[in-house]
């Protein structure tokens, strides 16, 4: 193969990922902005600015379109979090603090736009069984990346405590519960009374126990 050759398809390659990038962040800004509802084919194509034949070509079906761009905004930001964590936790806090310190730091994951792009395609679910059965498969692949990034914000000398697991199922399901009464109440999470309960209740079942 010939070095223009080689160029030709690394252009090729790099105008196809940078395509796919632009529709994934056009479908993301459409779900949180416009909901589930108002995030059509046609809308999103216009926001990404490529053509219909080059959508199809990455996501034959508006589904798959919107559960691949929410979870990858979830996973660039998982990404962006663990190097984020290892300037900031590692090393640095122990014990209670370091509980106090990553309860805060997981409460606001669930204030990013991703999150409420997930949301939308959770409400969708429930009675589009299709989109259902499509977001639990992600879910599950998602599922692990997301405990894996909560155990770091933790750190091996309390995720090793025999009541980790129930502790962090715990987390997750109570604050996005909580986060959800943000849709009908805006108010600083930073501020919400349920943040030192979930500080109160982890120190006890990592420390106490």
């Amino acid at each position: 193969m010939t070095a223009p050759e080689r160029r030709l398809i690394r252009t090729q390659v790099q105008r196809r990922a940078d395509s796919r990038a632009l529709i994934l962040d056009a479908a993301v800004r459409t779900l949180v902005e416009e909901g589930y509802r108002g995030a059509t084919t046609v809308t999103i194509q216009t926001r990404a600015g490529v053509s219909r034949g080059r959508l199809l070509h990455h996501f034959p079906s508006r589904e798959e379109l919107l559960i691949a761009a929410a979870h990858h905004l979830v996973t660039e930001h998982l990404t962006q979090m663990e190097a984020q964590l290892a300037d900031s936790l590692d090393g640095r806090l122990h014990g209670a603090p370091r509980i106090d310190r990553a309860t805060e730091l997981l409460w606001a994951t669930f204030h990013q736009p991703y999150f409420w792009a997930v949301m939308e395609l959770w409400a969708a679910a429930r009675t589009d069984e299709v989109l259902r059965e499509e977001l639990l498969a992600a879910e599950r692949r998602l599922g692990r990346a997301v405990e894996d990034v909560v155990d770091a914000m933790y750190g091996s000398e309390l995720t090793g405590r025999p009541a980790w697991p129930d502790l962090r199922r715990l987390l997750l399901s109570s604050m996005r519960g909580v986060a959800m009464t943000y849709a009908l109440q805006p108010r600083d999470p930073a501020r919400d009374p349920h943040v030192a309960l979930w500080q109160q209740a982890a120190r006890s079942m990592l420390l106490d126990g």
